[in-house]
């Protein structure tokens, strides 16, 4: 069975590419829930929550390295948080590492979830991509959550493998991969 048959979303979130019309709003929903992803954040200081912060997030959209889209609510178009394709390689790699967050408000509810799958189903056919791999704190159970969900498969153990909330932490690799489907 193949992934978009597997993991089909009930409709609740779609996906969006950002446009500057969303910073307002994004921008808000990213400071209500700066505490709650603070252990899982990179360190942000107050200009992270800034217009400026969001045209630098735009202009990263490129759509040959990084694809970014929204997350938003079907019944009511609200931006529920992001899920992005970055470091997108292609050649013989056909490659990209996700990552992605949900606003406080809205987590628990399995936003997320269908919003992942969305975009990997995207990244295997739209964007022609091989593979998608996440790196998750291993304390983020949440995020190991949504891709085990999703079938997502452990690949391994990165020690100090990025620099969130001001130390080098520690991430599990998981990856899914067309030929796994």
């Amino acid at each position: 069975m193949g992934f978009s048959e597997q993991m089909r979303s009930p409709g609740r979130v779609y996906l969006q590419r950002p446009r500057a019309i969303d910073g307002t709003e994004f921008l808000a929903l990213l400071a209500s829930s700066a505490e709650f992803h603070a252990p899982w954040f990179p360190e942000r200081d107050a200009a992270a929550f800034e217009p400026a912060a969001f045209a630098a997030f735009l202009e990263t959209d490129t759509g040959d390295r990084c694809i970014r889209f929204l997350i938003r609510r079907v019944e009511d178009d609200a931006i529920l948080g992001a899920v992005n394709l970055n470091e997108i390689v292609r050649g013989a790699f056909q490659s990209a590492y996700l990552g992605y967050w949900i606003g406080v408000a809205y987590q628990g509810r399995g936003y997320m979830k269908e919003a992942v799958a969305q975009a990997v189903e995207r990244a295997f056919g739209e964007f022609g991509l091989h593979r998608v791999e996440a790196n998750i704190i291993p304390e983020n159970t949440s995020s190991l959550g949504v891709v085990k969900a999703l079938g997502f498969r452990r690949e391994g153990y990165s020690p100090a493998y990025l620099k969130i909330a001001g130390e080098w932490r520690d991430h599990e690799r998981w990856a899914t991969f067309l030929e796994s489907r």
